[in-house]
């Protein structure tokens, strides 16, 4: 799978499951390529959510809901996410 694979099918899977009023993936895979654990088709991913439906939950909910939706790509495809909500 490539990186462009990927976010398109987080962005699906984000936007089917949860109200979301803004949402920008990025790829910060660069980030984790001299790490010694590093793994060729291991991406890093920064989600920045804007969502009025998780906003009215707290952030450790929301996370993990995020975290449920994306269970198999965190299994088979993502080091590492970074998610910022507002």
């Amino acid at each position: 799978m490539n990186i462009n694979q990927l976010i398109a099918i987080v962005k699906n899977k984000l936007q089917t499951e949860i109200v979301i009023q803004n949402l920008k993936i990025e790829d910060k895979s660069f980030l984790h390529e001299k790490h010694k654990g590093y793994q060729k088709g291991k991406f890093h991913l920064k989600l920045i959510i804007k969502s009025d439906e998780l906003s009215r939950t707290s952030k450790i909910v929301s996370t993990k809901r995020i975290y449920s939706i994306l269970d198999i790509e965190l299994k088979e495809h993502i080091h590492s996410i970074q998610i910022l909500l507002s």
